[in-house]
């Protein structure tokens, strides 16, 4: 009975208090901000896996996104060094986002950006979900459509950067609409 009063509780009092104590869960978004490169300095929305992975308790103001190597990340990383500390960007495919999202934890990344494979998905978010294996994972798990991926990658290509250097997660609601610097190739 408590436990239904404090769900209760924190439906009538406000609901992101909700969110803040029980940390994101499906369907909800979250953003994070390029910081650098500058060409690609924009606010990018991701969706959280649906039922593995932890959730963010920290806010990082300034971490490097690291494109995994290979870009899959269903195996050894050859960059797996860089990784360490740091968020993984990998793609979609080969193996199942559970997978993925342990090889970045083992080594050492503290969360895992898995961006579809599809370049020209800009609109549709995957729902990632636990594989068959009943193996779990600790760190973050975050879709980012696939344009958005592509993007990232192909200016730090451009620039030859070994990473972007991004905040996460970011509250979009303590920015004023016409800052909210959003992707101009992804239009809702």
């Amino acid at each position: 009975m408590s436990r239904g009063a404090a769900g209760w509780c924190c439906l009538v009092l406000w609901l992101p208090t909700c969110v803040a104590a029980h940390g994101l869960r499906i369907h909800d978004y979250l953003y994070f901000q390029v910081l650098s490169p500058g060409d690609i300095r924009y606010i990018f929305t991701a969706t959280p896996a649906k039922d593995f992975g932890g959730i963010f308790h920290t806010r990082y103001e300034q971490i490097h996104l690291v494109p995994a190597e290979p870009p899959e990340a269903c195996g050894e990383l050859s960059n797996g060094f860089f990784i360490q500390d740091q968020i993984a960007l990998v793609e979609r495919g080969g193996c199942s986002f559970l997978s993925k999202t342990r090889v970045v934890q083992e080594h050492g990344g503290r969360a895992v950006i898995i961006s579809d494979n599809a370049v020209d998905n800009d609109s549709f978010y995957v729902e990632m979900i636990q594989d068959s294996t009943q193996r779990t994972a600790d760190i973050p798990a975050l879709f980012l459509l696939g344009r958005d991926g592509y993007m990232i990658r192909r200016s730090l290509e451009q620039h030859g950067l070994p990473w972007a250097i991004i905040s996460i997660p970011v509250n979009v609601t303590s920015i004023p609409t016409f800052e909210l610097l959003q992707p101009p190739w992804t239009f809702w």
